[in-house]
């Protein structure tokens, strides 16, 4: 499981996320977690990968990292 830290567009991280395989799970606060299949490791650089290809993503104050 990997999480997302980020206070805002949420849904729309959510959006693009679930658009490429991962599967949102719950939101706690600013955490948004998500399942994956595959390397963890390699998972938490695809997704903030498609964070910042966002017109949106490069402007946000976010991190991803594995949840255990």
């Amino acid at each position: 499981m990997i999480v997302v830290n980020m206070a805002m567009k949420q849904q729309d991280v959510i959006a693009v996320l679930e658009a490429n395989g991962f599967q949102f799970v719950e939101k706690k606060g600013i955490r948004l977690y998500f399942n994956t299949a595959g390397d963890l490791a390699e998972k938490v650089t695809e997704a903030k990968a498609l964070i910042k290809a966002q017109p949106w993503g490069v402007a946000l104050y976010f991190n991803v990292e594995v949840v255990k």
